[in-house]
Parts: structure tokens; sequence; C-alpha cells
């Protein structure tokens, strides 16, 4: 309780600090449309948004929260009347991913997952195997083509992704689809909550249930 209760402090804090600096808000701000506009991660989009504005490269970027709070605002006032369809879509795509490689325990995560995703955003899903390699002979059985990488995974460790592409009718359009390989133990830490409060993943149950609940609220 007393670590909870201090994230929230710390999480006040930080928010108050942003809403004070007009700088900061600037860079979130910008970094929401082109995340929106042009499918951009996190990362890269704050320092293209830096860049953009013309500011020094060093100059201080906000939190992923704060980005995130703008993605939100910049898709009620611009996508509100599109952006609830295509992101039906892409958990619809989403879940058809995680039925076909239910063997791994596939986890939804990323923008699909928390509700800010447009028809340019990639699907993440996390897999929890217990050898590394078979989620990749289960693509080549599968016949789709892949490309590995490494990336950083929730708990900031290197991880292996496997990226690829996945026609989605609906939008009329392909879209990325990327897959990052955890060990199987890894699965115990995955549905910890975030300072927010929230999952920040769900399994192929969670991402139904929310699939149903915006069916029936639209």
């Amino acid at each position: 309780m007393q670590f909870n209760l201090h994230n929230r402090r710390m999480r006040a804090q930080d928010l108050a600090s942003f809403s004070s600096d007009p700088t900061m808000h600037s860079v979130a701000a910008t970094a929401a449309q082109l995340i929106v506009d042009e499918g951009l991660e996190y990362g890269p989009a704050k320092r293209r948004a830096v860049k953009q504005l013309g500011l020094p490269p060093r100059t201080p970027l906000p939190g992923n929260d704060e980005v995130e709070a703008q993605v939100r605002d910049y898709i009620d006032l611009f996508c509100a009347d599109t952006q609830p369809l295509e992101l039906q879509a892409l958990r619809r795509l989403a879940l058809q991913w995680m039925e076909r490689l239910h063997m791994f325990r596939p986890h939804l995560s990323g923008a699909v997952w928390h509700g800010t995703a447009t028809r340019r955003s990639d699907i993440y899903l996390q897999l929890f195997c217990d050898d590394s390699k078979s989620a990749e002979i289960a693509l080549i059985d599968l016949g789709i083509a892949y490309e590995p990488r490494t990336v950083s995974g929730f708990r900031h460790e290197p991880v292996e992704a496997l990226s690829c592409s996945a026609p989605c009718p609906e939008l009329r359009d392909t879209v990325g689809v990327h897959l990052m390989v955890h060990d199987a133990d890894d699965i115990r830490g995955a549905l910890l909550k975030d300072p927010q409060g929230r999952k920040p993943r769900g399994d192929a149950a969670a991402v139904r249930a929310l699939l149903a609940l915006n069916e029936v609220n639209q």
C-alpha cells in the first residue's frame, strides 16, 4: 500500500511538472500527432517532435504517460468517427493471431490493447515459450515470412522480436505484427499492473471481452 501511494504521489508530481512546462507539453502534443497520423512509436515520435519544433537535441522529453494522454486528446478531436472501428478491426486481427499461436500463451500489448490504436498502428503480441526457437518454427510451418531482431522486453531485457505483415481485410490494408518472444517463466510478471493501475497486456480471453464490450457500446 505504501509503495502504491508513493507511486501515486510521484505520478502527481510528474503531471504537475509536465503541465507547467510549455516546451514539454508541445513536444508531447506534436509527438501524439505523429503517432496517430504516421504510426510512429513513442520514442521516435518524441525525438522527431523535438527536431520538428526546432528544439535543442537534449531537450527533456515527456514520459510515455503524458504522450498517451495527448494521443487520446488528439483522437477525440480528429478521429472520433473513425478510430473506434479501426481499433475493433485491429483487435479482431490480433485475436486471430493469438488463436493461431495459442500454444505460446500470447498476450496483446501496446496501443491495440490500451485502446489508442488507429489504422496506422502495429500489433504487438508477447509470446511465452518453453523453447525460444519454437515460435520461429511455428511461423515457418505456417508459411509466414518474418524478420527477426532484438528489442527491449517489458522487463527491459533484450528479447527476440519476429516482425511480419498481415492483411487486414476490414481496413483494406496490411498491418505490422510483432511477436516478442519471452521465456515461459516470464509470464508470472506479465500481468502486474502499471503505475496507473492498468494491466499492461491481456490474453485472448481479455481481448474477446474488450471486443464484446465495444460491440455492445456501439
